[in-house]
């Protein structure tokens, strides 16, 4: 086998690779905004990788077919252009990847600076901490200010606006947790006195399971609640509807404020 059948072997190998993987990554609906930066970011990475695992292994198959009658090792001659090549490509890559990772962990809807927490009060973004204790979750809706008592708060079950950003105060009572919310890409310690912030943008209505990804006792397996998206104007009617102190047993676990 020549170099360039065996280059041609691992580019179609490559081509074969994508197609299999495109299919998959079709059927992917991303229903927040913070998903969807991780899963493009993922599928950008694998369509590096996808090439350069073909082009190994047909390397490696390639050597182990040309020399197989090979009794005795031959000495390595030095090969400049060569070196040169592949430190290039090597360079080229790491900084494809360095450029997409960075522009997306970049991104505040996958690292929020707790400096952004005083901008967001000024746009329309809907402000909500999230309370996790031994073993449950209680939510404080903020709505547009991080200062004061919030007026509206539940438990196990939380609830947010669709297509509207979304600002999460992440803390505990006790000792660590974490906040995770696999079908919207979030995920977040919960240490007592001190806050960690998520932020994102949810596309799709539906609800969602959340989990306590930090083992935190006997009782872990049990700390779960749900993220229910809606529509705003359905949002807004619940909000006034808890302010208001009406229906209070419309939702499992929900409770109006203070």
């Amino acid at each position: 086998m020549t170099r360039k059948r065996a280059g041609l072997v691992a580019l179609f190998g490559a081509a074969l690779l994508a197609l299999a993987v495109e299919p998959a990554a079709a059927a992917q609906i991303q229903d927040s905004t913070t998903e969807s930066l991780i899963w493009g970011l993922n599928m950008n990475l694998l369509y590096v990788a996808i090439p350069i695992t073909v082009l190994v292994e047909g390397i490696l198959i390639y050597t182990v077919w040309r020399f197989r009658n090979q009794e005795e090792a031959l000495p390595t001659q030095e090969n400049r252009r060569l070196e040169v090549t592949w430190t290039i490509a090597t360079a080229i890559i790491l900084l494809f990847v360095g450029v997409a990772s960075y522009q997306v962990m970049a991104s505040p809807y996958v690292t929020a600076e707790a400096g952004d927490q005083a901008a967001l009060q000024e746009q329309d973004t809907e402000l909500i901490t999230v309370e996790a204790q031994r073993y449950g979750w209680t939510f404080y809706y903020n709505e547009s200010s991080w200062d004061g008592d919030a007026e509206v708060t539940t438990t196990t079950n939380l609830k947010i606006p669709a297509n509207q950003d979304v600002s999460l105060r992440i803390t505990s009572t006790d000792w660590l947790h974490a906040f995770h919310v696999p079908g919207l890409g979030l995920k977040s310690d919960a240490f007592p006195g001190q806050y960690n912030n998520l932020r994102t943008s949810v596309d799709n209505t539906g609800t969602y399971q959340l989990y306590c990804a930090e083992y935190c006792g006997s009782g872990h397996s049990q700390m779960l609640g749900t993220v229910e998206v809606v529509p705003q104007d359905e949002y807004e009617d619940w909000l006034a509807e808890q302010k208001s102190g009406g229906d209070r047993s419309g939702d499992s676990g929900e409770s109006s404020g203070n």
